[in-house]
């Protein structure tokens, strides 16, 4: 009898088990204001950038036009983790979610599901302290920028789920290659935080000041690495975009540790993983924008046995308000109240799904506090924006240009009539601005005044208003008086 008893809950036991390994999993990476041009597989004119990034996008497929909602931090992860656009999440810029917004981390807790996240802990719904059951700060893990530590923690995340015996959600935010950027010392020649000696206090040990941080895998040297075609190339400035990309090799590294990590647990087939950069890099005419590059980035997603090995999707444009439905439907799990966004899993499961053919994109309130209202629409090959602050006297001034890149583009100003005039359209602009991306990747032309286009300008125009009427967007009069003015 003792025999049979012990057999059945061994069956019990492993049933149990067996049913928790089966169940889908979530590892969602970000990656800190990474762009999408510097991503091997996204076609970067760098060598040897991403290559654990480019080996996971060879695994799953690849969005060619994957947006963010938002171009910053903390605003464009309100999005994700509500599926709501800014203004009806409450969270416009660097602000709390309104606290009768269901959140993805809240909502799959509910579901019996384990939720972890590392790093960024202050940017994903801060408000709710409750959300991630499993949480390490950057400060945990070299200001984020930690290879083996996000892999240290990674792996004790996953043995606690194995405990448990609970599916999982884990959000992994490497904090590269947002600045500051690497300073490309040799390995050998960084002074690293000394381990604390015995008897040291928790306050004394949380003082500690870290001199440099870990060297990524590869260092790149100014000549190695090209400009992006919106910055003039000065020597500052190709000094800075090195220090971006060994940022950006340690982001990567980061990426493959925490792999590496999940294969190890052994939880590769039964988890989803999905890739994205919270937005643009953090020079002048990308970060806290609305142009292509502000928005568009890397989107990859990983599922053994649903997403097709190596697929490249061209067709479809998706943002970051479709992430949170997206995982919802993917886990069987009812929709969150109020999403404004719609899951795109028949796209992963390789069908065709109507009405993707543009994103809308926003700006609210930035880091500084400081309003500066955009919204664009941005279809495969055109992108329409308004800019709701731009009056000739207000200037635009945000965190991307605290780096030697616009103290270089400044000065070389100076001298130089074409960037004046370059510079001086990223602190004023003009109201309206249209592009061909495809003719004009780096948004230098802007043709709100060309002929041909007028008609496409009317179409782009009156979809954004559809837009921000359909989800209630604050801005909306404000955008319609605009087009009353400027249509005199």
């Amino acid at each position: 009898m003792k025999i049979l008893v012990l057999s059945f809950l061994t069956c019990i036991s492993s049933c149990l088990s067996t049913f928790a390994e089966s169940k889908l999993n979530v590892l969602f990476i970000t990656l800190d204001d990474m762009n999408r041009d510097s991503v091997g597989v996204y076609g970067s004119k760098v060598q040897g950038t991403t290559p654990n990034i480019d080996k996971l996008a060879g695994e799953g497929l690849r969005f060619e036009h994957g947006h963010v909602s938002i171009a910053i931090c903390m605003p464009t992860r309100a999005v994700w983790m509500t599926g709501r656009y800014p203004h009806n999440s409450g969270a416009l810029g660097f602000t709390k979610i309104k606290p009768g917004v269901p959140t993805l981390p809240e909502t799959l807790l509910e579901n019996g599901f384990m939720t972890g996240i590392l790093g960024k802990t202050e940017h994903v719904v801060p408000s709710r302290k409750n959300a991630f059951e499993y949480r390490r700060d950057r400060s945990e893990m070299a200001n984020g920028r930690s290879e083996e530590l996000y892999g240290k923690f990674a792996a004790e995340f996953l043995a606690q789920v194995k405990r448990d015996n609970k599916p999982f959600f884990l959000m992994v935010n490497a904090h590269d290659p947002h600045r500051p950027f690497d300073n490309r010392k040799p390995a050998d020649q960084r002074k690293l935080t000394e381990e604390p000696s015995e008897g040291t206090s928790d306050d004394k040990k949380n003082k500690r000041k870290r001199t440099d941080y870990p060297a990524p895998s590869r260092i790149y040297q100014p000549n190695e690495i090209v400009i992006p075609g919106f910055l003039p190339d000065l020597p500052a400035i190709r000094e800075e975009i090195a220090q971006y990309y060994s940022s950006v090799s340690r982001a990567d590294d980061v990426v493959g540790r925490v792999l590496v990590e999940l294969e190890k647990a052994g939880f590769t087939q039964n988890t989803l993983v999905m890739l994205k950069s919270d937005h643009g890099i953090p020079v002048p005419f990308a970060k806290t924008n609305v142009w292509r590059h502000s928005t568009l980035t890397p989107w990859i997603v990983r599922w053994p046995g649903t997403v097709k090995a190596g697929t490249h999707e061209t067709e479809h444009l998706v943002a970051g308000v479709d992430f949170a439905p997206t995982i919802l439907e993917a886990l069987g799990i009812a929709p969150m109240k109020g999403m404004d966004g719609r899951s795109f899993l028949p796209v992963l499961k390789g069908k065709k799904q109507n009405d993707r053919e543009f994103v809308y994109t926003h700006i609210n309130t930035i880091a500084s506090g400081r309003s500066y209202a955009m919204r664009s629409l941005q279809g495969k090959r055109y992108g329409f924006i308004w800019n709701g602050w731009s009056d000739g006297e207000t200037t635009f001034r945000n965190e991307s240009m605290s780096g030697l890149t616009w103290k270089a583009m400044a000065k070389a100003a100076e001298s130089d009539p074409k960037l004046a005039a370059r510079t001086k359209h990223y602190l004023y602009r003009s109201p309206f601005e249209f592009y061909d991306y495809e003719k004009d990747p780096d948004a230098l032309n802007n043709l709100m005044s060309a002929k041909s286009q007028q008609e496409r300008i009317a179409q782009y125009r009156g979809k954004l208003k559809e837009l921000m009427q359909k989800t209630k967007d604050h801005e909306t009069q404000n955008y319609l008086q605009a087009i009353k003015k400027h249509s005199k």
